[in-house]
């Protein structure tokens, strides 16, 4: 376990993780949710990203809010959540920071909304600070912060206003440049990324016409995205390669194959997420399957994977 340990560890931002998976947003309720499983551990994760949180409590979307696809699932939750504060009060005192890295995912309708929920995350003991940039902007009449590279620098810098915790920014997928994107946002102060967030999907049902999701439309993750994720990753790497920014690769990974293509993309870590639903204890099996490989290949870290791979010209 040792051995495996050091092959695994993780420098993010100056956080040490044990490993370099994530428990991505959403997942894992506010860290507490699958610790009710028999085996799981929050040790097999180097951290824990908690459910978006915004000012207010959230009551979230109308039903049906989750639909099985092909190789995915579609949801549109729509930030059901009990509001920063409370978080804060009730849900960060209960878990076990000794344990893992938990990382806030910060949400809002307005600039001052995510600025706000930032400077009350900021005075908590939480390690770090994700933004979500896909939140829909009131003031612009819904457009997402997360599709236009202005917005979404203007929020980042918003945020680091308000802390000195690292600020990992949620990079959309649904969007002309997300590597101009991934420029702004380093620009504006963000320290790391997290790439890529949902696609936008739609599933139909035959018998009423309608669309299953009760907003139309919702966010598709799963195996069915990871393409486009790895290519993501790769491009915004070539951003941050140089810059010493850090990214979380992220999107359709349940495997430890997946997770070793997204390092050698450029990942530093490897956000886990739609598996979690179905195999609970996948962690573990990637993590193992990520020293199989180092070992097989005479490789001491697996920090020396990141960026590797080697590109056709």
């Amino acid at each position: 376990m040792l051995n495996l340990r050091n092959k695994l560890a993780t420098d993010f931002c100056g956080m040490q993780f044990d490993t370099p998976l994530v428990l991505l947003s959403g997942c894992v309720g506010f860290g507490e949710e699958y610790t009710r499983v028999k085996g799981f551990s929050n040790r097999d994760a180097g951290a824990v990203c908690l459910k978006g949180t915004t000012l207010e409590p959230r009551l979230g979307n109308p039903p049906h809010r989750i639909a099985e696809t092909y190789l995915g699932m579609l949801n549109s939750i729509g930030l059901q959540n009990p509001g920063a504060r409370r978080v804060v009060d009730e849900y960060l005192p209960e878990l076990d920071f000794a344990e893992t890295r938990f990382i806030a995912n910060v949400c809002g309708s307005t600039i001052e909304e995510y600025a706000e929920v930032t400077r009350i995350f900021h005075d908590s003991p939480i390690d770090a600070i994700e933004v979500n940039i896909s939140c829909p902007n009131i003031k612009e009449g819904g457009v997402s912060f997360g599709n236009y590279p202005e917005m979404s620098a203007q929020v980042v810098s918003a945020c680091r206003n308000e802390t000195d915790k690292p600020i990992i920014t949620k990079l959309s997928p649904n969007q002309t440049d997300i590597v101009e994107n991934a420029r702004r946002c380093i620009d504006a102060g963000s320290d790391a990324l997290a790439v890529i967030n949902t696609v936008t999907g739609m599933a139909v049902d035959l018998d009423t016409r309608e669309p299953v999701i009760g907003t139309n439309q919702g966010g598709l993750s799963g195996p069915a995205i990871k393409p486009v994720a790895l290519l993501r990753t790769w491009q915004v790497y070539q951003v941050c390669r140089d810059r010493n920014i850090p990214i979380i690769g992220q999107g359709g990974i349940t495997t430890a194959n997946d997770a070793l293509e997204f390092l050698l993309a450029g990942a530093s870590a490897i956000g886990v997420g739609t598996a979690l639903f179905y195999d609970p204890l996948v962690c573990q099996k990637i993590n193992a399957g990520i020293v199989q490989y180092l070992d097989k290949h005479g490789i001491d870290s697996v920090t020396d994977l990141v960026g590797t791979l080697n590109v056709k010209t």
